[in-house]
Parts: C-alpha cells; structure tokens; sequence
C-alpha cells in the first residue's frame, strides 16, 4: 500500500516527512488557520509574473518510476461508435449486408436484432503506417501515424450508465473515484492555480452524471471541475468582491471552523485547499480558458470558424484542452456536444447520426494531435479515444446498431505510446475480440504506468481494504508503449 508520509497507518504506525506549508499553517494556527491563508492567498494572487509550472502537490512524494506522461486528455465518445464504422473495418461485413447473422448472438439491450449491417463509409489508409480509418474521420486519419488502436477492447457491461461507471472509475456502480481523480491523487497538479482534473463539458453528461467524474472517498480535492467550452467557463469565477472583503469572510471561516475541530485531517486539509484553489481561480481560469491570444490559423485549425456550430464547440474544448495541457493540468475529460438524435448512440438512422456526431468532433481532434505535436506536448501527453462500448455488427430495426461490449475500438496517442499501429482484433464481423482482448482495468493500469504510478501501489485504505482503480485487476500493456 502507497502510504502518506503525513498520515498515520492504518494500523497504527507513523511514518514521518517532511511537512508542507498548508501543514505547518494548520498545526501552528490551528483549525484552517484561514486568517494566515488570506495574507498567503493574496500573495499568491499578485504573482502574476511566476511560471505556470510549479513542483506537484499530489500524495506521492515521487513517481514509482519515470514517467512518459505528465498529462492525460481523454477524447469520450458519448454512447458508443461502432467500431465497424470508425477504426476497425470488416469486408466480410459489408459483402453480406443484409443477409442473416452467422453467429450466435448474445443478448443485447433491446433485443431487436436483424441481420448484417455493413458500414455505410469507406476506409482509407492513413499516414506512413497505412493504419485504416474510416471516411468518418479525415483529420483524424492525418494524424494515423501517432495513433495506437487498440480493437479488442472489451466491457462487462452492456447497459450505459453501469458502463460509463466501469469505464471511468473501474467498477459499474456509483461510488467509486474516477480515474482523473486517481491520477491527481497519486500526482496532484503541476499548477497551484487551476485543478488537477478538469471536464470540459461539450452539452452530454455521460449517464451516470457527475459520478464519472467524482472523488467518492479520496480527497474533495481530487474531484473534477467541470468548465464550460465558453466565454464564461465557470459561473461566478471572475471575483464580486474585494480581496479585503474575501479576507474577512475567509476568517469568518475559520471562526467556524473551531467550532468543528473533531473533522478529520482529510477533511480539513481537503477544506484547505478547496480554499486556496477557489480563490486562485478567480485569477487563473479566465486567463487559461481566454483564447484571445490564439492566432487566426490555430482558431480556423480547431474549427472555431465552422458553419456547424458543435464542430465549434468541440474545437473549443479541444483548444482548451491545449491550453490546460500548458499550464500543468493533470487530466482533462472532453464530453461530447449536443448533436440532435443520441449522442454516438444509434439505435436508429446510423448514418445521420455517426456522421452528425463525427463532423462535431473530427477536425479539433485532428487539430488537436497535431497542435501538440508542433508545440513538443504530445510525447508528455497521452490523448485516449473511445466509449464505454462499441455497437453491434447486426441491425436493430432496419439501420440502427445495439450496444457491444464484447468487442469494439478505442486508440491512444502520445506519452509514451508506440504509434501508427493496431493491437488485437474482432473477429471477421466486428462482434468479439478474438486476438488479445484487453480489459477497462487494463487501460486504467497503463495510463497510470505512463504517469509513472504503479497501479498495484497507489491505494487508498476504505471501508476496510486498501482501495485502488484496478480493484484487483489490469495489467500494464507493455506492448503499447514505445
């Protein structure tokens, strides 16, 4: 177990360390000791001229080993793309449309299932690799030489919200921490100034709400922030009050405060912090999320000029996510904008929606790869694409597809990961992984491998067991990694 050097063991020992100043405000002042953090606070907030970067707050002193990663952009594909139509193209699919399913099929969510449904697109070799890529995805397929599919990706899940829970927080129910605030448990953020996980919220809340994106039993800290692609990012950011007037409530706070000196040390450092970090935002954010220095090419790269107005909304995540990158944050969630029908979930009318879908969020993530790649970002940023499940090579109705979780494609880019290749396979017909299935856990335990964290190691003791994203699973996918 990966233990705080500032915390007592669970059964009872003390290891010591060294002591930050949040700690030694909070033993020598007592309670938040908020008088002496609104001097703090507002010394921080006049050094406008410091460097985004600063030394990492997270529980970890220092990695378990060196990292490839410093960040993390996860790219979530609302609802679920078929992988048949995206990234894993199928022949034989297309050569027997419409005719009976040879297969034996399992049971899927609605059970209407008809016969074989072949892509509407074509696929294209992409960069020097030759990778595959469907018509859907142009600029994406630019950028194929970066990109590692992975197309035998595998869910115990076939429902959304159980699997939105598994795939963002390893189990499929609520009440687990997600992987952002894992990552930023065991790491913290590289700038004091703006979260260490932020969710950039296109429109779509995954179903399972703002749980995939919760901190459960870790620190209130470790949460992710959810901003909004906008002029105003976060309702109430920009500061009404003065920094005078912001003191005395923040000593009205710690009056308060002792009155409540039975919470926990997790409670009152994570009060602590959530402080601090409020009050520097009003400084940080508006300067992090303002675009007005961004060049009229990189605007018109991310799409911002676009005539669909999601294809902006998603450059703008997309651009945001850059930016974060820059500044040090830890993990960053893009969520899907609104595109009319249900997100990647087509049930009904496939080709509308995917191509719907695909025109919001193509051009950013293709601008996006690229844009990291031009800067030096993208070897210490791992970009990952994918959904809690793929689709079904059979219809429902007459041109829809049913949720997979028995085979589908996800891909990852950067930090370390060995690109302009694919790993593992759907069978003939795109239904199950048949060549070296890979797990949701598995994906948890190489992302944090990336970040230099064994995901053995960073463990969280609660409800009476050491506590981690795998549970008791994954394996790091060596063979990923360059």
């Amino acid at each position: 177990m990966t233990t705080d050097p500032q915390t007592s063991h669970h059964c009872g020992r003390f290891i010591a360390g060294p002591t930050s100043r949040r700690q030694m405000l909070r033993q020598v002042a007592g309670g938040f000791g908020l008088a002496a953090f609104a001097a703090l606070l507002h010394e921080d907030s006049v050094a406008a001229a410091s460097p985004y970067r600063i030394a990492r707050d997270g529980m970890l002193p220092e990695p378990h080993h060196a990292a490839k990663a410093n960040s993390v952009i996860f790219l979530y594909m609302d609802g679920g793309p078929g992988q048949m139509d995206t990234f894993d193209p199928k022949p034989v699919l297309t050569d027997h449309h419409g005719q009976p399913f040879p297969m034996k099929k399992e049971v899927t969510q609605f059970d209407s299932n008809g016969n074989c449904l072949g892509t509407p697109w074509k696929f294209s070799p992409g960069g020097t690799c030759g990778t595959p890529v469907s018509d859907l995805f142009p600029h994406v397929r630019e950028m194929a030489d970066e990109l590692l599919v992975v197309r035998s990706m595998t869910s115990p899940f076939n429902e959304h919200t159980n699997a939105n829970y598994f795939l963002h927080t390893g189990l499929g129910l609520a009440g687990r921490p997600s992987m952002g605030a894992w990552a930023t448990y065991g790491l913290g953020s590289e700038n004091r100034n703006l979260p260490g996980f932020v969710v950039l919220d296109g429109g779509l809340t995954p179903p399972g709400g703002l749980q995939c994106f919760g901190n459960s039993f870790l620190p209130a800290t470790n949460q992710g922030s959810v901003l909004r692609p906008a002029e105003e990012v976060l309702a109430n950011v920009r500061p009404r009050d003065s920094v005078d007037q912001q003191r005395r409530k923040l000593t009205l706070v710690e009056a308060l405060d002792r009155r409540n000196r039975g919470a926990s040390d997790d409670q009152i450092e994570s009060a602590i912090r959530n402080q601090e970090l409020a009050f520097r935002m009003q400084f940080s954010v508006p300067e992090a999320t303002s675009i007005d220095g961004e060049t009229e090419s990189t605007r018109r790269m991310y799409g911002l000029d676009a005539e669909y107005e999601q294809t902006k909304i998603f450059g703008r995540e997309c651009l945001l996510a850059r930016r974060l990158v820059e500044r040090g944050v830890r993990f960053i969630e893009c969520t899907c904008p609104q595109v009319g029908g249900d997100r990647w979930d087509q049930h009904g009318k496939l080709k509308e929606g995917h191509e719907n879908n695909a025109r919001a969020v193509d051009q950013p993530i293709g601008a996006l790869l690229k844009d990291l790649k031009q800067r030096g970002l993208l070897e210490t940023t791992l970009v990952i694409w994918g959904a809690e499940f793929g689709r079904t090579p059979f219809s429902q109705g007459s041109d829809g597809r049913d949720h997979n979780q028995y085979g589908f494609s996800m891909w990852l880019a950067g930090g370390g990961i060995a690109g302009g290749r694919t790993y593992g396979a759907t069978d003939e017909y795109g239904y199950k992984a048949v060549d070296q299935p890979v797990e949701i856990h598995d994906l948890h335990a190489t992302m944090l491998h990336l970040l230099g964290i064994d995901h053995e190691r960073l463990t969280k003791r609660f409800g009476g067991r050491d506590m981690r994203l795998t549970d008791v699973h994954g394996k790091v996918m060596h063979d990923w990694i360059a």
